[in-house]
């Protein structure tokens, strides 16, 4: 344990349960029922509202080998492919194999997918898939489906919420073990202000980090919460270098900051074309699926001709798709574009990459079991080995499935669950509290050095500007870094300060490009020196560790895991 934690009031009130789970996606919320199935004590805890995550942001759909001719196999190469030659294929075949009756099981709590007049469900292609795999509701509604369907089991399963509630930090017992976490819930409600869960299980769902970039498609929750408290504990994380950008995002001008409309991948699986202002389709030749690439090579792709042109975006045609086609098949789309003065129906979108999706996290075996005893975690926040260096379009939504009852049947095979009581950390070390007006600034430094192009002078900028932010706040400062006072703004700003320079760190470490780590000056990938996983900790001393693995294969989680020659990162 690192003894680290964020300088926060001490915990005015408790509950008890067996597992507290962090987060209200498919992966939070399936974890909770399956918990409580089995019998468990359980409280689910949201930054939100339960329907305010990522999840229900989720266009596209779900993969899973559904359809005639398909087999887990073809699901699983294809997502070998895209992974770029780091996925875990222990956990990619668990995934493929189990996926289908996760979500037949999705459909059995309520779930409603689109289906043919025939009564089977519908199923589209996406990039990088060489079958048709993709589940979809509500036509581009997918997300908003599932979380509505597992939003609705968790309250007439009478579960215990609390919403509004950003958690702080893991508490421990004295033998190092989980034994639940601290919380702050805002606004008024039964409890209110910072207190605590005790639970000797708590399992992380806490979604992504993309908020950590000037633009992205998350939420403005998505602020690597989750990553950051898993760092102060003491798990290790691992990958955190491989950020998708998805290719499709509506451009909103070179200034938009925060949440971007998403123009799902599913309308380029329906035929639509990748062109530049004069009609040129430029992924053709780039790679045989053309604009159903993985997205890495499809971002790449749009950002080559973008730099190639001089322009500050490229377009997505689907104008022949005609108006019915737009207003059945993707409502949720048309809608956002028209809210910003385009007609997809009679004029080709405006697209630009923007950050999406952390392929890396939280690093966990195939039970979602990080290497802090009883502490789990499952969906984006987590690091399965699932996606290697560069997720597979809609295995998201699944592997927050499949691993979360893989966690929810870890948990129940050990009950009844005890936890020793909380103790305080033997060497106590508050870090020094952000204050909020440096999150612009955090985002800047992120996008300009380590977003979809990056280098060694980018990021070695970007480290020194993040490291300047620190000090500032350390040193106690005037400025937008200056010390902030203990409150939801400024806990937010620190955490994603902690992940930037993590992520920042890895990407400075792999000197190759894979995936969607995209070097400009180390352009190839390099099988025999990185076709290896970089596994990150924070010391007591706050000093980051950095490890490569020795093969794909990630090391067993045990209670130490003790690298033989760490290369050190001081912060």
């Amino acid at each position: 344990m690192t003894g680290i934690r964020l300088n926060a009031p001490a915990p005015g009130w408790a509950i008890a349960a067996d597992v507290v789970v962090v987060g209200s996606g498919v992966a939070g919320l399936t974890a909770a029922l399956r918990c409580a199935a089995a019998g468990l004590s359980t409280v689910v805890v949201t930054k939100a509202r339960l329907d305010d995550g990522s999840t229900r942001w989720a266009q596209g759909g779900i993969a899973a080998a559904l359809g005639e001719g398909d087999t887990p196999d073809q699901h699983l190469d294809d997502t070998l492919v895209a992974g770029a030659g780091l996925c875990d294929e222990e956990a990619v075949r668990a995934l493929v194999t189990e996926g289908p009756d996760a979500v037949r099981r999705l459909i059995a709590t309520g779930a409603h997918f689109d289906t043919s007049a025939a009564g089977e469900i519908e199923l589209t292609r996406e990039g990088g898939h060489h079958r048709r795999r993709i589940a979809h509701a509500g036509g581009d509604a997918t997300g908003a489906e599932i979380s509505r369907a597992l939003v609705e089991a968790v309250r007439d399963g009478g579960l215990r919420t609390i919403e509004n509630a950003l958690v702080l930090d893991l508490l421990t017992d004295a033998e190092g073990r989980t034994a639940g976490v601290t919380l702050h819930v805002m606004g008024e409600g039964q409890h209110d202000g910072v207190g605590a869960v005790h639970a000797p299980a708590v399992v992380l769902a806490t979604g992504g980090m993309g908020q950590v970039f000037s633009a992205t498609t998350n939420p403005a929750v998505s602020t690597g919460d989750g990553v950051a408290l898993a760092l102060r504990a003491g798990a290790e994380v691992s990958d955190l270098e491989f950020v998708q950008f998805h290719p499709t995002v509506l451009f909103l001008g070179t200034d938009s900051e925060g949440q971007q409309p998403l123009v799902s991948e599913a309308v380029r699986g329906e035929g639509a074309h990748l062109v530049d202002a004069a009609g040129t389709r430029f992924m053709l030749g780039q790679h045989e699926l053309a604009e159903l690439a993985p997205r890495d090579i499809v971002a790449k792709g749009i950002m080559r001709r973008m730099q190639e042109q001089g322009a500050a975006h490229m377009y997505l045609d689907a104008r022949h798709f005609g108006a019915r086609m737009w207003e059945q098949r993707f409502p949720t789309i048309l809608a956002a574009c028209r809210a910003h003065g385009i007609d997809p129906v009679t004029e080709p979108i405006p697209v630009a990459p923007a950050a999406h999706y952390a392929s890396g996290g939280v690093r966990t075996d195939l039970r979602g079991r990080t290497t802090v005893p009883g502490l789990y975690a499952c969906g984006e926040v987590a690091c399965t080995g699932v996606h290697g260096a560069n997720r597979l379009a809609s295995n998201s939504l699944l592997e927050g499935l499949v691993f979360a009852e893989r966690i929810a049947a870890d948990i129940a095979s050990r009950a009844p669950l005890s936890a020793g009581e909380p103790v305080a950390p033997a060497s106590p070390s508050e870090l020094p509290l952000i204050a909020p007006e440096a999150r612009v600034e955090i985002q800047r430094i992120m996008s300009q050095g380590a977003g979809v192009l990056r280098s060694a002078a980018s990021l070695t900028e970007a480290a020194a500007a993040l490291e300047g932010v620190h000090r500032a706040a350390v040193e106690g400062q005037e400025g937008p870094a200056k010390t902030a006072e203990p409150g939801v703004e400024s806990w937010e700003t620190s955490n994603l300060l902690c992940v930037a320079r993590v992520l920042t760190a890895a990407a400075l470490e792999r000197e190759e490009t894979r995936g969607c780590h995209w070097r400009e000056d180390r352009p190839d990938r390099d099988d025999a020196t990185w076709r290896r996983h970089l596994v990150i900790r924070i010391e007591p001393d706050r000093s980051l560790v950095v490890r490569r693995t020795e093969s794909t294969a990630f090391p067993a989680i045990s209670a130490a895991t003790v690298p033989d020659a760490p290369r050190e990162h001081q912060p």
